[in-house]
């Protein structure tokens, strides 16, 4: 199985996570961000990752530093899952349809993390949780993952829609670039051998 622990802590966070790449889509997840919490059991169930996630932050504040970090310690995560990336089809994309919304993922599992984020919200709060959080997370989570990872909202009006439709075409995109290609199960899929550094 390809999974991995991780803990952080600092003076604004502490977070738990485990992930299971291999796993069924099986999910614990308690931030005390409920709309986070709701996002990344969407995550889960969508990839088929299993995923534990406790997180304890300074919500008192605002929910920043949870958001952030909690990305943080996802992609982390990941990361050591995914080892040296042997095997993995590498590439996933997904066209993510939720009533009105459509909104275009695409993701190298390239070792070489990068943001493209092309989504607009129409209010600056979904709930509780302020809109402009949702791109801190996707950074952070692409940086720590070490993928390339392109996010483009095509239309939609309803915020939830269009951040779920973000979250589950993330989730399926990530499915499909961290299989295992059963023609290739034993190789880095790069020419250079190794994934990262320079292109």
């Amino acid at each position: 199985m390809r999974s991995a622990s991780v803990e952080r802590a600092t003076k604004e966070t502490s977070i738990a996570v485990t992930v299971n790449l291999d796993g069924t889509g099986a999910y614990d997840v308690a931030t005390g961000v409920g709309f986070l919490d709701h996002m990344l059991e969407q995550l889960s169930r969508h990839s088929l990752i299993d995923l534990t996630v406790k997180a304890e932050g300074d919500l008192h504040i605002d929910f920043h530093h949870t958001t952030e970090d909690v990305g943080i310690a996802v992609g982390e995560a990941v990361n050591q899952a995914l080892g040296e990336r042997k095997g993995i089809r590498r590439f996933g994309s997904a066209m993510s349809p939720m009533d009105e919304t459509l909104t275009r993922v695409a993701l190298d599992a390239s070792n070489r993390p990068y943001l493209v984020w092309k989504v607009d919200f129409q209010r600056p709060k979904l709930g509780d949780m302020d809109t402009e959080l949702f791109k801190e997370w996707f950074q952070a989570f692409a940086q720590a993952a070490g993928i390339t990872l392109h996010i483009e909202n095509l239309y939609g009006d309803n915020n939830h829609h269009i951040i779920e439709s973000c979250f589950k075409g993330l989730a399926r995109s990530l499915r499909q670039a961290f299989e295992i290609d059963p023609r290739r199960s034993n190789e880095v899929p790069s020419t250079k051998g190794v994934l990262g550094g320079s292109l």
